[in-house]
């Protein structure tokens, strides 16, 4: 639902009074709480919601620090507002472009000179988020949760100050606290320019105009979804990469996915560091960058610099050295798994949630579902714990690649190379063949270890939607066994996964041939 500011204004004086007076504090007499939650992204949200909804007096704080060039949003957090939905939205819309190409060869008389419209295209996009902002606010209302628009910081264990944008004060006392803020983009202050001419994430979905001649520094997955929807809307895209795309994946899936942009277009600078950004006259950006296989400093003239290089926790402001709580110096994120609580902090009533918690993956669903199970615990009387394991994730690129468990690395330094198996198959999607696209790209593997699926990786279309489902089978116990002989739904992408037979072992052609 896209809803406009006179809509929202119209909604807004049909609310109850006490739900429009949401934004500012509340007028709440009692300052005392069961659950203080210092963060309002998914996971705060998911964990505010569960404990309220389970009778308890529950307040969410929720402030967002703008982004280097002034960028802010409303309450949802990352994936909200600038992460998994406007970047799936823009994705869709770059796979709706090469659906626009295809369709000629499926009859269809397209013009050639179909383009996008970046004005409109953004103001979609940004409306849809402003509604699901709204959304949030509403559902708090609904489901009793106390939301306050401050900066929250504790003053000790049970105690949390929270400063609004005027730099009013107000304490809470709570037998509770999680810690939800999550973690922002990282810009290189030690580069002359960046920080003063350079966007992330935080600011691209926020554009009102293409950005243009885009570099994009870096290769997390970050860098190669904005990447490649920014080559997929037709605009002129070059990522720069230090040392290999996707380091964090598995490797052969990476370089798989980072040929075929390359080969639609998507230019890479393999082994270059930016040096220095500056200004011409014209308002473009000056780019000097080092080739560090020769050595060499280069130039380049772009509209627009984004780096991707990394996501640092947002813990400054919010005193943990001053309560104790312990955090991971290397990764400043915070230390969970005390008392065999994954969630818990080393001091007793605090907790740790999302991708401010150390070494847990950095997901939305993963926060949201330990945001629940959290409150479940604290209140509810459960004993359940998050399973971290077999956690499924996909990386939208133009192929898009989807995984559930272990990459071929891990399998083979855990078990050893001669005790896996890896199945493997090349495949060529039906949707592909009309338009003659290329399918050199699209792959399955299946990592095992005797009947044990260790890992599933495919790259194609819908591959989120693939593996989906498999990670489900995967968490119930299904084994290889079971998989592979499993009736396929023909014809798919998915049905190439229970037809895999071939292993690397053998050395066969693992391509697919005929149905």
């Amino acid at each position: 639902m896209i809803v406009n500011k006179h809509c929202r204004a119209l909604l807004f004086k049909r609310l109850p009074k006490h739900c429009r007076q949401l934004k500012y504090f509340s007028s709440s007499s009692s300052d005392e709480y069961d659950l203080v939650v210092i963060g309002g992204g998914s996971g705060g949200l998911a964990c505010a919601k569960a404990a309220s909804q389970l009778d308890k007096k529950v307040a969410v704080l929720d402030f967002v620090t703008p982004s280097t060039q002034g960028t802010t949003w409303g309450l949802g957090g990352t994936c909200v507002n600038v992460g998994c939905i406007p970047k799936k939205l823009m994705h869709h819309a770059a796979l709706l472009g090469q659906a626009v190409k295809d369709a000629r060869a499926y009859g269809w008389n397209v013009s050639d000179q179909v383009q996008n419209d970046w004005a409109t295209l953004s103001t979609a996009v940004q409306s849809h988020v402003k509604s699901l902002n709204w959304g949030h606010r509403v559902q708090l209302h609904n489901k009793g949760v106390e939301y306050i628009n401050g900066l929250g910081s504790f003053v000790d264990a049970k105690t949390v100050k929270v400063t609004d944008q005027n730099g009013k004060e107000r304490h809470l006392r709570t037998k509770h606290a999680v810690i939800a803020v999550g973690v922002k983009p990282y810009i290189p202050s030690e580069i002359p320019g960046a920080l003063e001419y350079a966007i992330s994430s935080d600011d691209l979905f926020w554009l009102k105009k293409s950005p243009g001649k885009t570099l994009m520094v870096g290769a997390s997955y970050i860098a190669l979804e904005c990447g490649g929807f920014l080559n997929g809307l037709g605009i002129d895209t070059t990522i720069m990469v230090r040392s290999r795309p996707l380091r964090q994946f598995d490797q052969q899936m990476a370089g798989l996915v980072a040929d075929y942009m390359e080969s639609e277009g998507t230019r890479f600078l393999k082994t270059c560091v930016p040096v220095s950004i500056d200004k011409n006259r014209e308002g473009q950006l000056v780019v000097k960058y080092e080739d560090l296989s020769n050595r060499q400093i280069q130039e380049e003239i772009f509209d627009t610099v984004m780096f991707a290089t990394g996501r640092h926790a947002v813990i400054k402001n919010i005193n943990l050295e001053g309560i104790g709580v312990k955090i991971d110096e290397g990764a400043q994120k915070i230390i969970g798994d005390h008392d065999n609580d994954h969630e818990r902090t080393n001091v007793p009533n605090i907790y740790a949630i999302g991708d401010i918690l150390h070494r847990r993956p950095e997901l939305t669903p993963v926060a949201i579902m330990a945001g629940q199970m959290l409150a479940e615990r604290l209140f509810g009387g459960s004993q359940l714990q998050m399973n971290y394991d077999l956690v499924p994730t996909t990386v939208f690129t133009p192929l898009e690649y989807g995984v559930v468990g272990m990459s071929e690395e891990e399998a083979t330094s855990k078990y050893g190379k001669d005790s896996i198996e890896v199945y493997h198959a090349f495949y060529t999607p039906l949707e592909f063949v009309v338009p003659q696209r290329k399918a050199s790209h699209c792959y399955i593997k299946a990592v095992c270890f005797e009947d044990r699926v260790l890992g599933l990786h495919l790259i194609g279309p819908n591959a989120g939607e693939v593996i989906q489902g498999f990670s489900v089978a995967l968490r119930c116990g299904a084994t290889w066994s079971g998989i592979s002989r499993s009736v396929g739904i023909h014809p798919t992408s998915a049905e190439e996964v229970v037809k895999l037979h071939i292993t690397k072992r053998s050395g066969l052609d693992p391509t697919v041939t005929g149905c």
